[in-house]
């Protein structure tokens, strides 16, 4: 009998792989975690909310400007599987970056069914160029702007460092300081077989161009990818995966989890300046 994909036989399987709130034994906490510390962010640091970057009513962003003058920039992109979330439920990644001296700008984007990935694809590469051509009248360096997003998010984080920005947008082909993919999804095919599917309608033609290990191109941008320790074995493979087509073509990427984190309280690194992801962003946005 032939496989479903890979070496899953039923859905029950791969759901079990990429359905991380089965595990949980409360499924609603790290929702109400992510919106208790967005709540925070909003409340104590200075922001921009819902500043339009494209024509429709989604296409927004949330700037949480450094204190300090020309400061380096973070683009963040949600996640929740291109279907869920928005970008009001992580200000709270500003919280760990702002006292580093690194403005934030969280991304929020139009979800599926209503649009595919390939239109969330393009909104948010719409968004990176937005901060690029805008972010100085908010105070941050366009020479200084690093990408990242988690699960979903890292999937679109990686889909911009496939971009052709020269071609596409006018801009310098590899704009990008640095990049952090978080448990990003980087295989489409096997959420063909999901329960995700009906939701995201993944067909063969998304799952070719829009898998980012499939579409690596070079590119001198230094990137994290990274997981969680606790996640899944598919979690590791879908970075692995990425990991090594980037090597393959010289790309100057890292592979390294997060030691007892799981697909949710990974993105707690970003609200701690003390966390080694950063400290890392920290690090690469300095020069």
């Amino acid at each position: 009998m032939p496989k479903l994909y890979r070496d899953f036989d039923t859905q029950a399987q791969i759901d079990a792989q990429y359905n991380p709130s089965i595990a949980l034994a409360d499924a609603s906490a790290p929702g109400k975690h992510f919106v208790a510390q967005a709540t925070k962010a909003r409340a104590t640091l200075k922001n921009h909310l819902d500043i339009p970057f494209g024509p429709t009513v989604h296409e927004t962003l949330d700037i949480f400007p450094a204190d300090t003058p020309n400061a380096p920039v973070f683009v963040f992109i949600h996640g929740g599987y291109w279907r869920a979330m928005s970008s009001k439920d992580f200000s709270g990644v500003a919280l760990g970056l702002q006292p580093l001296g690194i403005t934030t700008v969280v991304v929020n984007y139009a979800l599926c069914p209503v649009v595919t990935i390939a239109e969330i694809t393009r909104q948010c590469r719409a968004a990176v160029a937005w901060t690029l051509r805008n972010i100085a009248q908010y105070g941050g360096d366009p020479a200084r702007v690093a990408v990242g997003g988690h699960s979903a998010g890292g999937h679109l984080s990686a889909m911009c460092l496939e971009t052709a920005w020269d071609t596409d947008y006018g801009l310098p082909r590899d704009p990008l300081k640095a990049a952090v993919l978080i448990s990003g999804l980087h295989d489409l095919q096997p959420l063909r077989y999901s329960y995700l599917q009906p939701m995201i309608q993944l067909d063969e033609h998304t799952v070719r161009h829009y898998s980012p290990a499939a579409n690596v191109r070079t590119c001198p941008t230094p990137t994290w990818v990274t997981w969680g320790g606790a996640e899944s074995s598919e979690f590791a493979r879908q970075s692995a995966l990425y990991h090594a087509a980037a090597q393959a073509l010289g790309n100057p990427t890292e592979l390294r989890a997060v030691p007892g984190a799981d697909h949710f309280t990974i993105v707690h690194e970003l609200e701690r300046s003390d966390s080694p992801m950063a400290q890392w962003l920290h690090q690469h946005l300095q020069a």
